[in-house]
């Protein structure tokens, strides 16, 4: 069994309406409506592109994005989860560590590099898990043969049983016994195996040494990014295979990760995974408001329109060079995001201007956002912590005036400080939350109830000092 990639592999969150990827993405994104509206429509228009006749199809381009607002408002977030729902390679990187050619920095092309990185460990996992259970099959056979050399065949000390009664042995002794001998001794074995009877005996497994001192050395030369070394050097230097003694539960892991690299085709891999690269692939470039502006100074600011100038021609689509083969970016979505506090998105260049042609503005969180973000979300703050402090016996709850406290906190403390949004709460909650995580494991009583005076009382001394605040939160 080899994988074959399903049809559907990247098409699942493409066909939601828009309407239902707002909806997906409302149960981690409070608030942000034209944000989600914009992405959702940017994804679904992926799907719709699909369906047209193919010579028109090439000449239908993304409509990249442009995403202002305060930092810690969903930005980032909403870009992951639209790549988690489109199942599709999603890269974020921060415009301002690129920098033009002939100053020290990263060179623009490498995101293009790293994005078909993360699509071809996308396309791998999925085809792992298609031929896992195939590989569990073939790893188990392997760890029978060696259990089976170790476990001994004792016949009944009755001499007026019957010879051919064995009885299966392990290191916890006689357990079960098999009438008809060797054929059902095996799937005893494998019955025992599969229910854990085995897994703290150890066993001599070989595996594949997949390192190659020689490939690593070169790999992290610059300018070696474009170069598939492993097939320039890998048929110089022949595999080596290791012998390892480890517990039976650790040889299954390592085993099915050998066979199932085994069964999958990577040559099929790497095909599937620069199709969905080009033409599923999503770009956050976030800070972009890091490099808008385009007078020429002196010292870190000499390069920001270098910047722009090379970025332009991957956002407006070429081709890029690397060890897998060539990526075409005409249909990559890109993403940019930033706080443009200092600048405006017209500070930009007017041709890359032009290849960001929707723009978004994301509104500051309220109160009432930061009482929703506390509560609402699939991975809200407050259910982590309840969970987190499960695993010591210790059962929290939360009032609702302790909730509104933390939401009014978080608020003022943006309001007076630097506006950080909902990253505001992770500092209150852990100031909050500090004595108890570490008392925990101590405590006596098992439950514990978070209220408004005592979130008070953690924070009191803290709010009332200014310079304090600004130091701890």
């Amino acid at each position: 069994m080899t994988y074959s990639p399903s049809r559907s592999d990247d098409r699942k969150g493409a066909q939601l309406t828009p309407r239902e990827i707002v909806a997906a993405l409302d149960r981690y994104i409070i608030g942000q409506e034209d944000a989600k509206r914009a992405v959702a429509v940017a994804l679904r228009n992926r799907w719709r592109r699909r369906q047209l006749d193919e010579d028109l199809r090439d000449e239908v381009m993304p409509k990249n994005i442009i995403m202002i607002g305060p930092t810690g408002v969903g930005k980032t977030e909403i870009a992951r989860r639209l790549a988690n729902l489109a199942r599709a390679p999603f890269l974020k990187v921060e415009a301002s560590k690129f920098t033009e050619v002939g100053y020290v920095g990263r060179d623009v092309e490498s995101m293009v590099r790293d994005l078909l990185e993360l699509g071809i460990n996308l396309v791998k996992s999925e085809a792992e898990e298609q031929v896992e259970s195939r590989a569990r099959d073939i790893a188990e056979d392997r760890i029978l043969d060696q259990l089976e050399s170790a476990i001994t065949e004792r016949a009944p000390l009755d001499d007026s049983h019957n010879k051919k009664k064995t009885f299966v042995v392990g290191h916890d002794g006689v357990v079960q016994h098999s009438d008809d001998a060797p054929k059902d001794k095996r799937e005893l074995l494998r019955q025992r195996l599969r229910a854990g009877d085995f897994d703290d005996e150890y066993i001599e497994i070989e595996l594949t040494d997949s390192h190659n001192p020689v490939i690593e050395v070169f790999s992290g030369q610059q300018g070696m990014e474009e170069m598939d070394l492993g097939s320039v050097f890998g048929n110089m230097f022949p595999k080596r295979r290791k012998r390892k003694r480890v517990k039976v539960e650790d040889a299954m892991r390592a085993l099915v990760k050998e066979e199932a690299s085994r069964l999958i085709d990577m040559d099929e891999i790497t095909r599937e995974a620069l199709k969905r690269t080009q033409q599923s692939g999503i770009i956050f470039l976030d800070e972009v408001d890091k490099i808008a502006g385009r007078e020429s100074k002196q010292g870190p600011d000499v390069s920001r329109e270098g910047v722009q100038r090379d970025l332009l021609p991957i956002v407006e689509g070429s081709s890029v060079t690397t060890k897998y083969g060539v990526v075409k970016t005409d249909h990559i979505l890109f993403i940019a995001a930033g706080a443009f506090h200092l600048s405006k998105p017209s500070d930009l260049i007017p041709e890359l201007q032009g290849r960001f042609p929707i723009r978004v503005e994301l509104q500051s969180l309220s109160k009432h956002d930061f009482q929703r973000i506390l509560t609402e979300p699939r991975n809200s703050l407050t259910r982590q912590y309840v969970e987190l402090l499960k695993t010591e016996g210790i059962e929290v709850t939360f009032g609702d005036d302790a909730i509104d406290t933390l939401a009014d906190m978080a608020f003022k403390v943006n309001e007076t400080l630097e506006n950080i949004g909902a990253r505001r709460l992770h500092t209150i909650m852990e100031k909050v939350f500090e004595l108890l995580s570490f008392e925990a494991p101590d405590r006596e009583d098992t439950t514990f109830e978070v209220t408004s005076d005592y979130v008070r009382q953690r924070l009191e001394g803290i709010l009332e000092d200014e310079d304090l605040s600004r130091y701890i939160l």
